[in-house]
């Protein structure tokens, strides 16, 4: 379900282990008909979940899908990760309820239905906060920050029509995401802690293995902890704040991640292959990296000269779409046998790219 370019990375990783990938989006011309047959039909259309219940496993790359389609695909056909790690994540308030039931930190929130709920959240929890819907946001989307006061008027006035969570905004020193593999069998692979910069919501820039193994040590528990509680089958991304040693929960993603996309070439076995090998039964790859790994997101447009960025350790991904402001076109993967040297390339690449 989706034929964006998670959906092609899947069918990429997919082909060496002779799989064949039959893809539903209503998108016109996704990335991923490059690699399979795209069935340009809504998710919940009859004749797309026809297509998919004929299919010996079912995945899907992006959590805005119709929960109650993949609730109906799993009476029919194998569905992995299972719907009950989907239902969590599309809603906040239930994704913040199983955080505490789980004891994995959060910053203070508050549900939010109405503005006397705001007013009461902002006494409670105090400025700033960040007032999220509770559903189908993503890269920033669906949110509005409360510095002062006088700012509660706008942030209503953009999101305040739906259901919301209302959240500390965290002061934090590092944002870092932990994410891995889960079989069927219950065994786990997971890849090293990463180390993300956003910009405008958007992710930038990642780099892996993240400093710190305290900090690693605390958000891979929490990962298995998650993964276990869902039994969970595929890729899932845990998206945590650092703060001083701490680490608070943000977010999780049931799926492969964009964190994740320098596993291709920096790690041993990608997430997506591994997230293939989990949902079809098969054994799960080593998830050990090679040296050092950064990823740069291209987006609202390509490297106008991409042969100024050809160099020993770098990779680069065309998703083929078409370009538009705020769009991810691709990505930029380098390998580097160490750290510094990995900051140096990425510092280089950042400069050719125009960031």
């Amino acid at each position: 379900m989706g034929a964006g370019q998670l959906g092609l990375m899947l069918g990429q990783a997919g082909k060496p282990l002779d799989l064949e990938f039959a893809f539903l989006d209503p998108a016109d011309n996704p990335p991923a008909r490059a690699i399979g047959q795209v069935l340009s039909r809504p998710f919940d259309s009859d004749e797309g979940l026809a297509m998919l219940a004929s299919c010996d496993v079912v995945t899907y790359e992006f959590e805005n899908v119709p929960a109650a389609a993949v609730e109906m695909l799993s009476v029919k056909v194998p569905v992995f990760p299972p719907p009950g790690a989907l239902t969590h994540a599309q809603d906040r308030l239930k994704e913040k309820q199983l955080f505490e039931t789980l004891d994995i930190p959060v910053p203070p929130w508050r549900p939010v239905s109405s503005r006397r709920d705001l007013e009461d959240a902002i006494e409670a929890i105090g400025l700033p906060l960040v007032l999220k819907t509770r559903r189908l946001g993503y890269d920033g989307k669906g949110q509005a920050v409360i510095r002062h006061d006088e700012d509660t008027d706008v942030a209503w006035d953009q999101v305040g029509d739906r259901p919301l969570i209302a959240e500390q905004l965290v002061r934090f020193d590092r944002e870092v995401s932990v994410f891995g593999a889960r079989a069927q069998d219950g065994r786990m692979a997971l890849y090293p802690m990463t180390q993300n910069e956003h910009r405008d919501g958007i992710l930038h820039v990642s780099r892996a293995p993240a400093e710190g193994p305290a900090v690693a040590t605390e958000a891979a528990r929490h990962l298995r902890k998650l993964m276990t509680h869902l039994d969970y089958v595929g890729v899932l991304a845990l998206e945590m704040f650092v703060v001083g040693e701490s680490v608070l929960a943000n977010e999780f993603a049931p799926r492969v991640h964009n964190s994740g996309h320098w596993t291709i070439e920096g790690s041993k076995t990608s997430q997506f292959e591994n997230h293939l090998r989990a949902i079809l039964g098969l054994p799960l790859g080593d998830s050990s990296p090679f040296g050092y790994s950064g990823m740069i997101n291209l987006i609202g447009s390509l490297p106008a000269n991409t042969g100024s960025l050809a160099a020993p350790g770098v990779y680069l991904h065309d998703y083929g779409k078409a370009p538009r402001p705020g769009r991810k076109l691709g990505h930029l993967t380098i390998v580097a046998p160490e750290a510094a040297s990995l900051d140096e390339a990425l510092s280089k690449a950042l400069k050719v790219i125009g960031n």
